[in-house]
């Protein structure tokens, strides 16, 4: 199965208003319905507890999660509908779907929760 983020991280390319009421789904609300706020459900560190506290930028192939603590990763959205990797470090990103439209990208001890659209669904 082929997960196709270039077209799919739309939450990384427009962003919605971050603070406004109504935007803070948890993890468990992001497995049943992903939120289009600009913002990502992660966990930063190995033992760490999932939060929506990650904020998402996209720029051309570039896409970047900062931390709440003020570190980032930063991703290579791959042309050829194959996912992302990672743009700097030796580190390798890995992706799995967690859920209908939801990928989790694991990448050293740092986890985020994505939406996405899987090559060959429904819009």
């Amino acid at each position: 199965m082929r997960i196709l983020i270039a077209g799919c991280l739309l939450l990384a390319a427009c962003g919605g208003e971050p603070g406004k009421p109504g935007n803070e789904a948890g993890p468990q609300q992001a497995t049943a319905t992903p939120v289009d706020d600009g913002k990502a459900d992660c966990a930063i560190g190995a033992d760490a507890g999932w939060a929506r506290d990650c904020q998402i930028e996209r720029t051309g192939e570039i896409l970047t999660i900062r931390h709440p603590d003020g570190g980032f990763r930063r991703f290579r959205v791959l042309a050829d509908g194959r996912g992302l990797e990672a743009a700097d470090g030796a580190e390798m990103a890995r992706l799995q779907i967690v859920d209908t439209g939801l990928v989790e990208i694991r990448i050293g001890g740092d986890r985020y929760r994505l939406p996405v659209k899987v090559a060959g669904s429904a819009p």
